[in-house]
């Protein structure tokens, strides 16, 4: 490994222990559905974990594990044969990738209720319901149902909290910050902002990022895209109290930020990138949907890449929006792929068709990518892909057919979940050559592993389940 590779490990380890955000001002809000349930009290001793400062540290705080969402873990691979360390059954299916504060794991299902379970043997130490999720016949389209938290939740270190959005009766979507330690609520915040559009067709998929004392939470359409949504980022000060900002994707409709690892933040930390869908234009002057865009943190667009072909990718749903960018902590070159299946490496985000450094064939993604250094794991539909990253000269690698959950990185190996045969795989970094599997039962399509420690995580319709090595 070179010198400028094990750097960028370094810094992207960093990045994973924390996660950014203000000193806690005074709580807003409301408080509802925050009642203690008799089955939150844990049944086993934990080491006391005060809460009502700073919070302890995270070794996953968020999607991918740090807000590049490079998907690189400290944890060393596990060793074979692979084991069920542990299950735990909860009350809805799992689409959130789970959190790791201290030494808790915290999980939101589709009822909308968010566990603290023991990362060591899964007893639930609090369990907050917060609120009835709304069921697929109240929705215009969609597939989940129930819909209540399916964006991951982010932990914010500095006011000890995580954040999770609902949507509850009504298809109202709110954001709600629950203190680390016993999962109440200190303070929520009503996120459909867009009185012009209708919330019953937004959806909330996206990851949430904390960064510079601000919560930031992206909006894209149900499966099916219909009703009259558009595409948005909002974000809310971490302590509750001020206004929202938003950017709306200038469009008609359409143009949904819909892809898991949600808003991403580059390097510098001062700017956040995100993708959008196809949008409503076909035929007349581009509507900055289809596109990779870069905002300031305070919601300005500063930036925007397209494909030349965004008039046809709006009419044929070939949306660029399907995986979040990758922005190479090396280069400052932008990774991008979406439906269509090209591959966009950007050196720049200079408008429709600019900044191409190069285009490759073969992978329509979906998804999360997982990179370290200038190697990207590619969540391809037909199986995850290795890019090497290279400006002009990038070329792919290896292919894992059959294998197109999103990746994450621990040692020299790639874990990535199949969802059709239900099981955790486990691929060779270097080779690309599976050194393992094992059962998880059944997982959605975006399901994605957590690996800390000497333990994998994975989040399934049923609950989640605990891989150990040998």
């Amino acid at each position: 490994m070179t010198s400028r590779v094990a750097a960028v490990i370094a810094a992207l380890l960093v990045a994973a222990c924390s996660s950014s955000g203000s000193a806690a001002g005074q709580p807003t809000g409301t408080t509802t559905h925050d009642r203690p349930d008799a089955r939150t009290a844990p049944t086993h001793a934990i080491a006391p974990e005060l809460g009502t400062g700073p919070g302890p540290a995270a070794a996953w705080p968020t999607y991918h594990g740090n807000n590049q969402r490079s998907g690189v873990s400290a944890a060393a691979a596990l060793k074979a044969p692979l084991h069920r360390a542990w299950s735990r059954s909860l009350d809805g299916a799992v689409y959130a990738q789970p959190i790791v504060v201290g030494q808790r794991l915290i999980v939101a299902t589709e009822n909308n209720t968010v566990y603290a379970l023991r990362r060591d043997n899964g007893h639930v130490i609090w369990r907050r319901h917060l609120g009835t999720a709304v069921p697929q016949s109240q929705l215009p389209c969609g597939n989940i149902d129930p819909s209540g938290i399916t964006g991951t939740p982010a932990y914010d270190r500095p006011t000890g909290t995580v954040f999770v959005v609902t949507e509850t009766t009504g298809s109202h979507h709110t954001l709600r910050a629950l203190n680390w330690n016993n999962g109440h609520t200190r303070w929520t915040r009503n996120l459909d902002v867009l009185s012009s559009r209708d919330r019953h067709a937004e959806q909330e998929r996206g990851a949430l990022l904390v960064a510079h004392g601000r919560v930031y939470t992206a909006f894209g359409g149900r499966y099916g895209d219909c009703g009259n949504y558009v595409g948005y980022v909002v974000s809310v000060p971490t302590n509750g109290s001020g206004s929202t900002r938003h950017y709306a994707v200038p469009t008609a409709r359409e143009a949904g930020m819909w892809a898991p690892p949600g808003p991403v933040q580059d390097k510098t930390g001062n700017d956040i990138y995100v993708a959008s869908g196809n949008g409503a234009e076909v035929n007349g002057n581009y509507d900055g949907s289809d596109s990779v865009i870069r905002l300031s943190l305070g919601l300005k667009r500063t930036g925007l890449f397209a494909p030349s072909t965004w008039r046809q990718d709006n009419a044929q749903d070939l949306d660029l929006g399907s995986m979040s960018p990758v922005v190479d902590p090396v280069t400052g070159n932008i990774v991008i792929a979406g439906k269509r299946g090209n591959v966009y490496v950007l050196n720049g985000l200079n408008g429709v068709g600019k900044s191409v450094a190069k285009t490759l064939s073969g992978c329509s993604a979906f998804g999360g990518a997982a990179f370290l250094g200038q190697i990207v794991i590619l969540p391809c539909s037909d199986g995850i892909r290795r890019l090497d990253v290279g400006g002009k000269n990038s070329r792919w690698n290896w292919q894992v057919t059959g294998v197109a959950g999103s990746p994450v990185i621990a040692g020299k190996r790639v874990y990535a979940l199949n969802q059709d045969s239900g099981e955790l795989n486990v691929i060779s970094f270097g080779s690309g050559s599976v050194v393992g599997r094992i059962s998880v039962g059944s997982v959605s399509r975006f399901a994605t592993p957590v690996p800390v420690g000497n333990r994998i995580y994975v989040g399934t319709l049923n609950g989640v389940v605990a891989i150990g090595g040998s």
